[in-house]
C-alpha cells in the first residue's frame, strides 16, 4: 500500500497536470510509481473523444450551435474536462487557450472557438513549431487578430505584433520594423468566409492561402534578410533565445508556482531562475518539444517542492470539485449552468478579457469571486447523494476510528491529502468535537454522522489550502 507521502505527491502532480483525482485514482497511480504516472500523463491512453461528443450532442443538441453566446461551447469543453481520461491533454488545451487568447466577444462564434480547443487538444503537447504554425493558419486566430485584413498593398500589423509580443518572444526583444516585416510575411494567409446565417445558420471558416495577395518582396526580420513567408518567420523566431524563455516562463506560472504577470516580465526576474534555466535547456535541446519540457517540470525537485504554491484558476476549482464529488459524468440537463460557474469566478472560458488572456495568481481573488468559489464547492460536498461523497463516508466507516480528531485527519487525507496550518486544524477539530464522537453502528447513526462529515467537508473547501493547487 502506498504511503501517505506517496499519495500526497501523486495528488500534487494530478492537481497540476490535470484536475485532481479520486482516492481510487490516486491509489492506482501510486501503485505504478511517480515517474510512470508522469509518462502516462504525457503519453495517455487512447480515448474516443468523438463518441463523447456524440453523447453530449444527443442530450444537449445546442452544444455545437453557432452564434454569439459562449455557453454551448463552454459546456461542450467542460464536459470533456469532467470526463477525460487524458487530463494533461485538457490541461494543456486550457494553457494554450490562455496563451493564444481568442474571445467570442469579437468572433461571435462559439463553435469556431470549440474547433480551436479541438486543435489544442490534438497538437498541444507536440512541437512548439508545429503549434505556432497551426495557430497561424487557424481561422479563429486569423479573424481575431485581423490577418484576414492583412493584404499585400494594405498591411495590417495586428497578427504580426501579437505573434512576437504575446505568443513567442515578449516585448523588448524585437523592433517596430520586425513587426511590420512579420506582418508582410503573413500577407495572403487568409480565411474562407462564413456563409450567411440563414437558412442554415453559419458554416465554419477554413484557412485559405492567397498567393496573389502575398507580399513576396525582400524582408529584413530580426537581422535576417530574405523573401520570407510566414513559415520562415516562425523558423527565425524559434532561433531566438527569448522564445524559449518566454514560453517556459508561461509554463512555470501555469504548472509550478504563481509568478508576476506577463507585462512585468521585462522588469521582474523569474521567481526561480535556476528552475527556469533547467526548463529552457530541456525545451531547446529537444527541438522545442512540449512533452520534453513537461517531463522535465514534473520530475524536477522544484516542482515537487512547490505544493500549494499556485492558486487554482476558476476552471480548476470547478472541474476539480466536479470530478471529486462525481455524478456529472453523464451530460444531463443543467450542464449549461455548471459551464457558467468559472465565469462567475472570473474566468469566462472562450471569452478572455483581451489578447493577453487572464491575469493569474492572487488576481483571481476578490470578495465576490472568493465567495463564489467557496459557495460552489461547499454546495457540491454538501450533497451527500454524490457518489464521491458516499465513497468518502464508506472509507471513514472502513477506517473505523470514531474520534472527532481522527475523522478530521481522515477527511483532510481524503480531500488531498491536505496539510492545513495549525490554526485551521484547531478550528476544524473544535467544530467537530462539539458533536462528540462519530458513530456508524446503525442506519440512524450513519445518517447523522454523514451529515456531520458533510458539514466538515464544507469547512475544508473554504480553507486557503484547498483553494491552492
Amino acid at each position: 500500500m502506498a504511503s501517505k507521502a506517496d499519495l500526497a505527491m501523486i495528488s500534487h502532480l494530478l492537481r497540476r497536470a490535470g484536475f485532481g483525482a479520486t482516492r481510487e485514482e490516486l491509489q492506482r497511480y501510486a501503485a505504478q510509481g511517480y515517474e510512470a504516472t508522469v509518462e502516462e500523463l504525457i503519453n495517455p491512453p487512447n480515448e474516443n473523444a468523438a463518441g463523447k461528443t456524440a453523447l453530449l450532442i444527443r442530450y444537449n443538441p445546442s452544444s455545437l450551435l453557432p452564434g454569439g453566446v459562449t455557453v454551448p461551447g463552454q459546456y461542450n469543453w467542460m464536459y470533456h474536462m469532467i470526463t477525460t481520461q487524458r487530463p494533461l491533454e485538457e490541461k494543456m488545451s486550457l494553457f494554450w487557450h490562455h496563451v493564444f487568447a481568442t474571445a467570442n466577444s469579437k468572433l461571435d462564434g462559439a463553435d469556431q472557438l470549440v474547433e480551436q480547443i479541438v486543435l489544442f487538444r490534438k497538437i498541444g503537447m507536440g512541437s512548439y513549431r508545429d503549434i505556432l504554425l497551426e495557430v497561424s493558419k487557424d481561422p479563429t486566430m486569423l479573424f481575431w487578430l485581423d490577418n484576414n485584413e492583412n493584404h499585400r498593398y494594405a498591411v495590417n500589423e495586428n497578427w504580426g505584433r501579437e505573434l512576437l509580443e504575446l505568443f513567442s518572444m515578449g516585448v523588448s526583444n524585437y523592433t517596430e520594423v520586425d513587426v511590420r516585416e512579420a506582418a508582410r510575411a503573413f500577407t495572403g494567409w487568409n480565411i474562407e468566409p462564413r456563409l450567411p446565417r440563414q437558412p442554415y445558420w453559419r458554416f465554419p471558416w477554413k484557412f485559405e492561402y492567397r498567393a496573389e495577395d502575398h507580399d513576396d518582396g525582400e524582408k529584413t526580420f530580426l537581422g535576417r534578410t530574405g523573401d520570407f513567408n510566414g513559415e520562415d518567420i516562425i523558423n527565425i523566431i524559434l532561433e531566438e533565445p527569448a522564445t524559449a524563455r518566454f514560453i517556459c516562463r508561461h509554463l512555470y506560472n501555469f504548472f509550478v508556482a504563481d509568478d508576476v504577470q506577463v507585462p512585468a516580465w521585462t522588469i521582474e526576474p523569474a521567481r526561480d531562475e535556476e528552475a527556469l534555466e533547467m526548463m529552457i535547456d530541456s525545451f531547446i535541446e529537444s527541438g522545442y518539444e512540449m512533452k520534453s519540457v513537461l517531463r522535465t517540470i514534473f520530475n524536477s525537485e522544484f516542482f515537487k517542492n512547490a505544493r500549494f504554491e499556485r492558486l487554482k484558476n476558476p476552471t480548476e476549482v470547478v472541474i476539480g470539485a466536479l470530478r471529486m464529488v462525481g455524478g456529472s459524468e453523464f451530460p444531463a440537463p443543467g450542464i449549461g449552468e455548471l459551464a457558467s460557474q468559472p465565469k462567475y469566478m472570473g474566468q469566462d472560458l472562450l471569452n478572455p478579457p483581451s489578447v493577453e488572456g487572464w491575469h493569474t495568481g492572487a488576481e483571481w481573488i476578490n470578495s465576490g469571486s472568493l465567495m463564489r468559489r467557496i459557495n460552489f464547492t461547499a454546495e457540491l460536498v454538501g450533497d451527500v447523494s454524490r457518489p464521491g461523497i458516499k465513497n468518502m463516508v464508506d472509507r471513514l466507516i472502513a477506517i473505523g476510528d470514531t474520534s472527532a480528531e481522527a475523522v478530521v485527519d481522515s477527511c483532510l487525507d481524503l480531500m488531498g491529502p491536505l496539510e492545513v496550518n495549525p490554526e485551521s486544524l484547531t478550528e476544524l477539530n473544535g467544530f467537530v468535537t462539539k458533536g462528540g464522537d462519530f458513530a456508524w453502528d446503525s442506519e440512524a447513526d450513519i445518517e447523522k454522522s454523514t451529515a456531520r462529515v458533510s458539514a466538515l467537508l464544507q469547512l475544508i473547501v473554504s480553507l486557503r489550502e484547498f483553494q491552492y493547487a
